[in-house]
């Protein structure tokens, strides 16, 4: 049998290997109570980097909370303390985000589906203002899109807008051809204006598709800044510099 003496340090030994036991246990459970714990994390939702978008549904995948971004792009949406955000909005390519326990506002910046009705779209979906879809569809750029395909800048232009009728196509490669815009109310139906590199023209068949950055087309309201002269709608061409 064990002394008096070994008996208690026995007995000591056990009730110290208990509190650790339960010190151990409390910390599991308070740590694992922490990572449960909800919270509120905000961001803005943009395309082009700086063009908010409203209407994109923002999701957290382990909560299941989901929220729309407001007018200005802004959000609030409860996820867990390791989460992950899906973005989505119908023209545009999903987005998933991880979110650290550290991360109290996320910012993101969507990409456009490179296509070109997608910009007028976007407006019926309510993802940006009527106002904003000229930008958008400029910024619809070479970048996502393979202009060199086009043997010409009129095949680029009958190619990018649906709403833009090109002449006959028994003119001589390299002459101008008749543009009309459907939808312009003019009892003399003229060309659109052309602007490129912020100048205006009346020749562009010398533009080769593969030097054009963006192209994008005004009418109505739009080519009012114009004048007059943007009766016939006006089409806007930005070519690319030796940094593009």
């Amino acid at each position: 049998m064990l002394s008096k003496k070994y008996r208690k340090i026995a007995c000591k030994l056990k009730n110290y290997t208990m509190k650790s036991i339960v010190c151990l246990l409390f910390a599991i459970a308070l740590s694992l109570s922490l990572s449960a714990q909800p919270r509120v994390v905000t961001g803005t939702v943009s395309v082009f980097k700086d063009m908010r978008l409203s209407n994109i549904l923002v999701k957290a995948k382990k909560t299941g909370s989901s929220v729309l971004s407001d007018s200005l792009g802004n959000f609030q949406v409860v996820c867990e303390q390791k989460d992950v955000l899906e973005f989505s909005g119908k023209t545009f390519y999903k987005l998933k985000v991880k979110v650290k326990p550290s991360d109290n506002s996320v910012n993101v910046n969507m990409q456009f589906i490179a296509k070109p009705e997608n910009a007028e779209m976007a407006v019926g979906y309510g993802y940006i203002s009527k106002e904003n879809a000229t930008t958008a569809y400029a910024n619809l750029t070479n970048s996502q899109d393979d202009f060199c395909s086009y043997n010409d800048i009129f095949d680029l232009i009958s190619a990018k807008c649906a709403g833009v009728n090109v002449g006959s196509s028994n003119v001589f490669p390299g002459s101008e051809q008749s543009i009309s815009m459907r939808g312009i109310n003019s009892i003399n139906q003229v060309n659109p204006l052309y602007v490129v590199d912020g100048v205006t023209t009346s020749q562009i068949a010398n533009i080769v598709p593969c030097s054009v950055k963006s192209i994008s087309f005004l009418k109505d309201s739009e080519a009012a800044i114009y004048g007059a002269a943007g009766g016939g709608g006006v089409i806007l061409i930005t070519t690319k510099t030796g940094k593009d």
